[in-house]
């Protein structure tokens, strides 16, 4: 099998502090790239450089939120003024404020926009820039949801972002194809601090702080690990083994990688000349409308003690 070899690539990872972002920037320098970490916690970030320095890479850390321009501009301009280059740009960073739809206020929903959505296409669009300026060409990873693919009761915000994140990757790999510059999303699942709250899961992530391994119908049947299960498959993308996939969306947790449909037609029916409401109303429960698709992420199977 080719080794995934990275070296001589410069990474920026936002939100990489802790949780999913620090293993993708872990394994990005354990495969040869020198990575840009960036938090909003400069503790956090800094424990994560050290972390990486320790085990043989290369990591500094730029502290700032992300949403607008300048931050972007920030992040790539570090990854330039630290290795003279930009190569890999994974979009992590993110933010919660889960409400149902009468209780959200404006602030909760600008914050998650402001942090997944906006920040993901700022830091994107700065990165594009210095991509195509450099030439060579490049690897935007995307980072979206289960949540944006099915919705989730709770998180309008959460969900819309993420949905807008799937729909940014497939119009850019458009966009940026002449650049050579591959862009994906990945769909991560794993036992962070976003799942430690799904009640069923609960027993099973204390277990797995405690040192035990998760059980195989969590690994296998519901493709849910650590976040370092989810980190291989950012170094493949950034890799030349990856030149040809673009456009994506693909799932990875546990012991499982999926690639996920994007949204397309799945029946239809005709009405010569056109339709009325009440000849929709006739049709639909034999037609269009006899299988209904399913909405939010499925319950984790739990099997029976």
């Amino acid at each position: 099998m080719p080794t995934i070899d990275l070296t001589g690539k410069a990474a920026v990872v936002t939100g990489s502090g802790r949780g999913l972002g620090l293993a993708y920037a872990h394994a990005l320098a354990a495969h040869g790239a020198s990575v840009v970490v960036n938090d909003v916690d400069g503790d956090a970030a800094e424990q994560a450089v050290k972390s990486i320095t320790e085990a043989g890479g290369t990591a500094v850390a730029e502290v700032v939120p992300v949403g607008g321009a300048e931050a972007a501009d920030r992040l790539v301009g570090r990854a330039v003024e630290e290795f003279g280059r930009l190569d890999v740009l994974v979009t992590n960073a993110g933010i919660l404020r889960d409400k149902v739809l009468w209780k959200m206020t404006d602030e909760d929903f600008d914050a998650v926009i402001t942090t997944h959505l906006r920040g993901t296409f700022t830091c994107a669009r700065a990165a594009a820039v210095r991509m195509r300026e450099q030439g060579g060409g490049g690897t935007l990873v995307l980072v979206g949801s289960p949540a944006g693919q099915r919705g989730n009761f709770g998180q309008t915000n959460y969900s819309a972002a993420k949905a807008g994140i799937a729909a940014m990757a497939r119009t850019w790999s458009m966009e940026l194809a002449r650049a050579s510059i591959t862009v994906n999303a990945i769909v991560p699942v794993a036992a962070t601090a976003m799942t430690e709250t799904i009640p069923a899961l609960a027993p099973y992530t204390e277990a797995l702080r405690n040192g035990q391994r998760l059980p195989d119908f969590l690994r296998k049947g519901e493709g849910f690990g650590t976040p370092e299960d989810c980190a291989a498959l950012v170094p493949f993308l950034a890799s030349d083994a990856a030149r040809g996939i673009t456009g994506q969306c693909i799932g990875i947790g546990g012991d499982k990688v999926a690639l996920w449909s994007h949204p397309q037609e799945i029946r239809a029916v005709y009405a010569d000349g056109g339709w009325t409401s009440d000849a929709l109303a006739d049709a639909w429960p034999t037609s269009v409308g006899a299988e209904p698709q399913t909405v939010g992420i499925p319950a984790p199977k739990i099997p029976e003690a």
